[in-house]
Formats: C-alpha cells, sequence, structure tokens
C-alpha cells in the first residue's frame, strides 16, 4: 500500500514528481529570497503573499524592515500572520518567550555556544528537544549587528533530502530510524536540567504531510549508529555542506533585516564585537512548535 506523500521510499513517482517541482522552483541566488516590508506587525496583502511565495519555493524568507525595530513584539507580531503562535519557551528566553542572541556570561547562557562569539556548526533549532515539542517554524531577527563576522548560511532542509535520497536511498531509511540521532541527557553541575532525547533526523509530520529535519553537524554529545549506512549518510551531509554554493546561501542580515523559516538547516560564523562603537551583535529568536501555513 503506497502512502501519497513523495517521502514515502516506496513511492518513487510521487517523489520524481515533487522533486522536480521542488528543483525548478529552488531560488539560485540569496537576493530571490529577499522581501521588503514596511510594518512587521500588520503587513500588506502584497508583502504578506510575497514572503508566503518565497516561503513555498525555499521554507524561508529573508525579510528587510523600512524600519529596523527593537522590540520582542514586533517580531511575535510578524510571527503570527504566518499561524506561528506557540513559543518554545526554554532556559534562556525571556518572559516573552523569546531570546536575545548576545554574547553573555550571565545564569545559564554561559553554558551555551549561542551566547558566545564562536561559531555554530550546521543545526536545525531544538534538535535535542523532545519529539512532542518539535521546532517548525523559527524567526530571527537582526537587532545589531557585530563588528565584524557573524554572518549565516542557510540550506532548505528539503534540498539536503533530495541530496541524499539521490545519492542512495538507504541513507533516507537509515536516517528516519526512531534511534537514528540521540542526545545525552544536559547535566550542570548535578542537576539535569533537559532529559536525554532519541529520535529520527527525518520525519514527516502527520498533520501538514510536511517534512522535518531534526540534525546537528556537532560532534560532541550526539550519538549516532555506528552501522556503514548511517556513517556513509552523514558524510555525504558533510560534503554538502562544504561545498557552500547554491543550494546553501551565505547572508549577513543587517539591523532590521530577519529570516522567517521552517526551521531550515542554517550554520553562524564566528564574530568579533565592539562595544566601544555600538557594535554588539543581538538577534532575537523565536522558535514555535507551529509550522507556517
Amino acid at each position: 500500500m503506497h502512502s501519497h506523500h513523495p517521502f514515502d521510499l516506496t513511492n518513487e513517482s510521487a517523489y520524481r514528481r515533487w522533486r522536480d517541482d521542488k528543483l525548478r522552483q529552488a531560488p539560485q541566488r540569496a537576493e530571490e529570497l529577499i522581501v521588503e516590508i514596511q510594518d512587521p506587525a500588520q503587513l500588506t496583502p502584497a508583502e504578506q503573499g510575497q514572503m508566503r511565495q518565497a516561503i513555498q519555493r525555499a521554507n524561508m524568507v529573508l525579510f528587510a524592515c523600512q524600519r529596523p525595530f527593537t522590540d520582542h513584539a514586533s517580531l511575535s507580531a510578524l510571527s503570527a500572520q504566518f499561524g506561528l503562535q506557540r513559543l518554545d519557551n526554554h532556559l534562556c528566553t525571556d518572559e516573552d518567550g523569546i531570546s536575545n542572541l548576545q554574547v553573555s556570561d550571565q545564569g545559564h547562557k554561559r553554558h551555551y555556544i549561542p551566547y558566545t562569539n564562536r561559531k555554530i556548526n550546521w543545526h536545525t533549532d531544538g534538535y535535542y528537544n523532545p519529539l512532542d515539542k518539535q521546532i517548525h517554524g523559527l524567526a530571527l531577527y537582526c537587532a545589531q549587528q557585530a563588528a565584524e563576522g557573524g554572518g549565516n548560511k542557510v540550506l532548505d532542509h528539503e534540498l539536503a533530502y533530495i541530496r541524499l535520497r539521490d545519492a542512495n536511498p538507504d541513507f533516507i531509511r537509515a536516517l528516519s530510524q526512531p534511534d537514528a540521532m540521540g542526545i545525552p541527557a544536559n547535566d550542570v553541575e548535578g542537576e539535569v536540567l533537559r532529559e536525554a532525547t532519541l529520535g529520527p533526523v527525518f520525519s514527516v509530520d502527520a498533520s501538514s504531510g510536511a517534512l522535518h529535519m531534526r540534525y546537528t553537524a556537532r560532534k560532541r554529545n550526539i550519538i549516532w549508529p555506528d552501522d556503514a549506512t548511517t556513517q556513509a549518510a552523514l558524510a555525504e551531509l558533510d560534503d554538502l555542506f562544504s561545498e557552500d554554493a547554491p543550494p546553501i546561501f551565505s547572508v549577513r542580515l543587517e539591523p532590521g533585516q530577519g529570516l522567517l523559516c521552517n526551521n531550515v538547516l542554517h550554520y553562524r560564523d564566528a564574530f568579533t564585537d565592539d562595544p566601544q562603537r555600538g557594535q554588539t551583535r543581538l538577534y532575537f529568536r523565536a522558535r514555535y512548535y507551529d509550522r507556517i501555513v
């Protein structure tokens, strides 16, 4: 019995149709993803239409506000217009559920790389979350940029899936196993802040039929099966990440610019702040259990 969705490995014709359509629409330049907006809290129908078109093509859109904002509420209001409501409150969010990503040595933040100036390897957000609290929607916004560095790379996870499935369908089979990627419990000074999680890299969202990916390229504290197929699949992903050409896009957001996406793969360069000149990198980040609708 074939299912109709293209991510079923037994349904090659559905996959081919979806794949060809996806590749035909895929942007070739980051500029194709940029939409200029006036008021993030109240998009015009034209702005929202352009943003939806980019998301439909690439699972993401880069937005550029004509008047940069400096408050979390504007990011929440923008996200809500795309059905993103259920925020992932975690250790490092503010009370409103949105994080300020900046260099910090305070509290729990000092233990986590996003709150340093170091590079962050390829990942999808919340890959360590329990399976019933997966991150499907993500909004990032640049309030202040670093003096140097701090650029991002982004990659539509559906294109990563195509790369792996075309190379060897068994790569998808291996990475769809319920024990494909394990994350140990987060234990800080004897306090368990997060339980261990075990789950697939690729899964299909039951309600939308959309492809979901949970993944990190970091090497420490990640438990992968040591079978040859899984290891070859991970090597194929590493090869893809090293190419630094479409479908990978390099973007350095300026203040007033942001990314709204279905939790695509992304990477952050290391950066250098210059507090004397007011160049300290500050991003707002909102993570949602919802997918963009």
